[in-house]
């Protein structure tokens, strides 16, 4: 049916209509839990895949820890069947996944959903799945969805939300039109993704086989030439190994704690709350737990004033300082480094490596510390780990010439990482801007007027 009202996203172009979802879709409808709940998962792969929300992202489906069910929880389950160019919509959950949607990555199929997860099958007569992608996870829309909300302070949709939700519906020609333009973005997104994917993997290995398995004293000690570096690096590596409190380490290596690494140690704060003019709207980035990912930290969904931090227990903290998340479970551990001066919540800590270790070298230690730190955090419903745990862990420390060497050879590779990672932001703003122009008409596709 045709409406009469505005659409989420302005207005329309001469001849467009505006149709709720319900008179678009073959297929609206959530999942459910196999008898059991989670006892019921397997332990590898039979044949069916089992998607929860913490697979769905915007516009990216992610298959780590997908679930497993048998094939007869599969049957029982076949109402919520998910077939290819399905859109996939959390429709529970907290701030950070609710509203989530994506297409469904065929390589897991044969698959069902969870109750958190929504299927939303196209017409494709009428509607084109990847241009419904692109008006669901456009950010205007993130709002208008969360008009809907039947949750209280954990938000949900229902059914018969999804099903009133209103798109513009151009011709389908321009549907699909729209759908490649964005997509060839989200394609450079994604390779970009996968290179710092890539990338980061690589980091990860040299720094375990230089300072975990020690391959190159290894290799030494059994007179071979260490493998992959040249003979200025590695001469910086003993030749042998002495036994310590740690085991067999390399010679002329010290025991000590992360606090020998650091020029300073100090936990976030949080902006007078009786503020807020100066706690939102700033210029100085202000992280929180959720957003630290074990990588850069370019930008945060808050920022406050210089004002806002000399009136507040923030500290302003240089580039490259790197942020530990302390609290708020599962969040304990993961880590960032800031791209620019910027602070954080009292739920982080940071620390400013001493320039003759480099910030990469302390990053990398301390991910590589971080199942031990894990395991000493307490609490019953919010685990922690306090800055004093962080600040006199126990390491191995190599020699500053060993660590600061590995810092010059990751720094290139970091770089590449954090220029892909600015990118990959800019092209989303680009293409968060562009449908809203492509749907005013503002932008021609295949031969329309500008409006």
């Amino acid at each position: 049916m045709v409406l009469e009202i505005d659409s989420p996203l302005g207005p329309l172009p001469d001849g467009w209509i505006l149709v709720h979802l319900a008179d678009l879709t073959t297929k609206i409808g959530s999942g459910a839990t196999p008898l059991g709940g989670e006892a019921a998962y397997l332990a590898v792969r039979d044949r069916f895949a089992f998607i929860r929300s913490q697979n769905v992202f915007d516009r990216k489906f992610d298959s780590k820890n997908l679930a497993f069910i048998s094939g007869q929880d599969a049957y029982r389950l076949n109402g919520v069947e998910v077939q290819p160019e399905d859109i996939l919509l959390n429709i529970t959950g907290d701030g950070i996944t609710f509203s989530r949607a994506c297409m469904v990555d065929p390589a897991v199929l044969p698959a069902r959903v969870n109750q958190h997860v929504s299927i939303i099958r196209a017409n494709k007569d009428i509607l084109d799945p990847g241009y419904l992608l692109s008006y669901l996870t456009h950010p205007q829309i993130k709002y208008y969805m969360e008009s809907f909300n039947a949750g209280g302070s954990r938000r949900a949709l229902t059914k018969a939300h999804i099903e009133s939700f209103v798109i513009p519906l151009p011709p389908i020609e321009e549907q699909r039109a729209i759908a490649r333009i964005l997509g060839s973005l989200d394609d450079k997104i994604e390779a970009n993704r996968r290179m710092n994917e890539t990338l980061e993997a690589m980091a990860r290995a040299i720094f375990k086989s230089w300072f975990v398995d020690f391959d190159p004293v290894r290799a030494k000690a059994e007179g071979r030439e260490p493998a992959g570096m040249d003979a200025e690096t590695a001469a910086l590596f003993p030749d042998s190994f002495e036994e310590t409190e740690m085991g067999m380490v390399p010679k002329g290596w010290r025991i000590g704690i992360v606090d020998d690494l650091c020029l300073l140690i100090e936990n976030g704060g949080t902006p007078k709350r009786m503020e807020p003019k100066y706690w939102h709207g700033g210029t100085i980035p202000w992280f929180k737990t959720g957003e630290l990912t074990d990588g850069p930290l370019i930008d945060s969904e808050e920022a406050i004033t210089e004002h806002g931090l000399s009136n507040s227990s923030c500290k302003l903290w240089p580039k490259d300082t790197i942020l530990i998340a302390l609290y708020a479970s599962p969040t304990v551990g993961r880590l960032g480094v800031l791209e620019a001066p910027g602070t954080a919540n009292q739920a982080c800590s940071a620390l400013l490596a001493k320039p003759e270790y480099g910030c990469l070298f302390l990053f990398y230690k301390l991910l590589f510390s971080r199942e031990e730190l894990q395991n000493i955090a307490v609490g019953a419903a919010q685990q922690n780990i306090s800055q004093q745990v962080v600040r006199h862990h126990e390491i191995l420390i190599p020699s500053q010439e060993t660590a600061f060497a590995f810092q010059q050879m990751i720094e290139i590779n970091y770089s590449i990482r954090v220029n892909n990672e600015k990118q990959s932001r800019i092209l989303a703003a680009i293409r968060d801007e562009l449908l809203p122009r492509l749907l005013s008409g503002e932008i021609r596709i295949e031969g329309r007027s500008c409006q």
